[in-house]
């Protein structure tokens, strides 16, 4: 039997429906694990970590909002990641992990062989997380990391903080998907995140949406879209003080660039799978990008876009 997915959303799980869990992962039969907003008791968590430590076929793990709830439970979730090889996303959203948290988790993390996606947005983060989620950021061929970061609404991190991850960011080889959104990031940060595109070989999606941008930052953002070849293919700067008229030349910019990779026909669609990349035909769907104040809810949804290429890159 092919594995398959379970989806629950905010519901209280039965003792009955947590054995059933815990068999399908024992069992290999569960590829998609989304517990998003359930309640459980600490005992029936721990069960579950422990079923999903030996899972060899669970490939997303989703337990947004609010299901890692305490220190105990991410130190439970931590010890299964130690054990596991499998899972290649993990998404955390809306999880009260601060800073401490992350840092019972990320031994786990950047031991884990197979992670390339990890949302931790709305986790209550700092600087101190940020230095930590840098080191899941290798610099170019040190070791395989992330391909997909999500780190929307964690206003506790610093323009510092956002500093750090941008240099990390220009010189990662892999990070393809960078979500920020809902951050006070302004337009400075909004400076070093333009450079960090510029140098950026891989980042083709940049999500800004509310993070206190003015028509400085999109001038900024045009001229390295305008003037430096990048591989950016979708960036979101809804919700924004920037002018309909700019945002229209960025995105009208970034359309130029993919028809002419579409242009270079059947070479260029090899070349684009040999750098890992998924071709742009493929890959351009804005209103997919565009993530509301809870983006854990089309998390599960883009397993069929970018999210299915990076499992099957982990596959091969």
């Amino acid at each position: 039997m092919l594995p398959s997915s379970i989806q629950i959303s905010g519901e209280p799980l039965s003792g009955a429906e947590v054995r059933d869990i815990c068999r399908g992962l024992r069992d290999n039969a569960v590829r998609l694990l989304s517990l998003r907003g359930c309640r459980l008791c600490d005992r029936d968590f721990g069960r579950i970590c422990r079923a999903l430590a030996g899972a060899t076929s669970l490939a997303q793990l989703n337990l947004n909002l609010g299901v890692v709830s305490s220190p105990s439970r991410i130190k439970q979730l931590a010890e299964a990641l130690r054990t596991n090889r499998s899972i290649q996303s993990l998404f955390l959203h809306g999880s009260p992990l601060t800073d401490a948290g992350l840092a019972l988790l990320n031994p786990a993390l950047a031991l884990h062989p197979a992670l390339v996606a990890l949302d931790l947005g709305d986790c209550m983060l700092g600087d101190e997380a940020i230095n930590l989620i840098c080191g899941l950021l290798p610099p170019d061929g040190a070791k395989s990391g992330l391909k997909e970061l999500t780190l929307s609404a964690n206003p506790g991190i610093t323009p510092k903080g956002w500093s750090r991850l941008a240099i990390a960011v220009a010189h990662s080889s892999q990070v393809r998907v960078l979500n920020l959104d809902y951050n006070p990031l302004g337009d400075h940060v909004a400076g070093m995140l333009a450079v960090a595109v510029a140098s950026s070989r891989t980042l083709e999606v940049l999500d800004l949406e509310g993070t206190g941008l003015t028509n400085q930052s999109a001038q900024t953002l045009l001229d390295m879209v305008e003037n430096y070849p990048t591989a950016l293919r979708s960036l979101v700067l809804a919700e924004n003080s920037i002018s309909p008229e700019l945002q229209q030349q960025i995105c009208d910019l970034l359309s130029e660039g993919e028809e002419e990779e579409e242009v270079a026909g059947g070479a260029g669609d090899t070349q684009e799978q040999e750098r890992g990349r998924e071709p742009a035909a493929q890959q351009r769907s804005s209103s997919s990008w565009m993530c509301p104040s809870d983006p854990s809810s089309q998390m599960v949804l883009m397993t069929s876009g970018l999210g299915d290429s990076l499992l099957a890159e982990t596959e091969m």
